[in-house]
């Protein structure tokens, strides 16, 4: 296994692992954007009024999308296994 084949595949890894987690963290973003516009309108301090909705969010987005995570999950898995021989080498 040369630099070159482990480079490609931890870019590869981390490539997929940024299209998995994107979903969740947009709407962790806007969601916490939304309820600290709130927060700031209605002066609430509470800690948790920020926190809970973007749990609920994420978990939320995280059970509509787990097939498509899935399928991505599998589909790298996948490449790897198919062509297994430089990893061997």
């Amino acid at each position: 296994m040369n630099d070159a084949l482990v480079t490609s595949l931890i870019q590869n890894a981390l490539t997929t692992l940024m299209w998995i987690v994107a979903p969740m963290l947009a709407m962790a973003i806007i969601v916490g954007i939304i309820v600290s516009l709130i927060q700031t309108l209605t002066s609430i301090q509470d800690q948790t009024f920020s926190f809970a909705p973007r749990v609920i969010v994420i978990f939320t987005v995280f059970l509509i999308t787990f097939p498509w995570i899935l399928q991505v999950i599998l589909t790298f898995a996948e490449s790897i296994f198919l062509d297994f021989t430089p990893y061997i080498q």
